[in-house]
């Protein structure tokens, strides 16, 4: 007995990373609330996981095009933007006395309007430029040099987010206007990094995605 149509029929991949892109952003920037130091160097813990939603934002521009993923990248927005929200109206509304642990959620997940926008923007901006020279890098190579759409977009993508996030982070937000460069700088550096370092694992994620996803129609 032959199994149903919409058993047999293969289904796409791209809600699932979609859902994993979105889990990443938001754990990264609960994450950035701690700032991390390690000798003279800076920065803060979103950027332990948030090099990992390029990868994925690779992944989706390259598989299902620049439409697609810019619903990905609103669709990460509008969850940032509601967790933020959340995080401000909860911490807003009154706590019973004997409860001890109102002082600790404000510390780590109060409303700071500066962090909050500089984060937003930055990602609007990062993700929008890499997924958009990704496209237009893969108009001029068709499927050949991936490892050149994969890095340029990153880079350029990833030199935008740094930048727009540090600069309003340090003029409107928390952090000291000295610790610019050095957020800049390393932040920039260590992204781009784990983005090269994850590539061998980027071609084999995108190659078997191409094989099994039955949207998929080579460039």
């Amino acid at each position: 007995m032959s199994a149903p149509a919409e058993v047999r029929q293969r289904t796409s991949f791209y809600p699932i990373i979609v859902a994993v892109f979105c889990g990443l952003l938001l754990i990264s920037n609960v994450a950035a609330v701690k700032a991390i130091q390690i000798g003279d160097l800076t920065f803060d813990g979103g950027a332990v996981l948030f090099p990992l939603t390029y990868v994925l934002g690779d992944v989706l521009a390259e598989i299902y095009g620049f439409k697609k993923a810019k619903l990905a990248i609103w669709t990460g927005f509008a969850l940032g933007a509601l967790a933020s929200l959340c995080f401000w109206l909860v911490d807003a509304l009154p706590a019973p006395p004997e409860y001890g642990m109102s002082e600790d959620f404000h510390n780590v997940l109060g409303f700071v309007p500066g962090i909050v926008l500089a984060s937003l923007a930055a990602y609007l901006a990062g993700q929008f430029l890499n997924s958009w020279v990704l496209v237009k890098i893969k108009e001029r190579t068709k499927e050949g040099k991936l490892w050149a759409r994969l890095l340029g977009s990153t880079y350029a993508g990833q030199l935008v987010d740094t930048l727009v996030f540090c600069f309003l982070a340090t003029t409107i937000g928390p952090i000291p206007s000295e610790l610019f460069w050095n957020y800049f700088i390393v932040g920039y550096i260590f992204k781009c990094a784990v983005e090269t370092i994850m590539l061998p694992v980027t071609y084999r994620v995108i190659a078997a995605i191409k094989k099994r996803e039955p949207d998929y129609r080579p460039a």
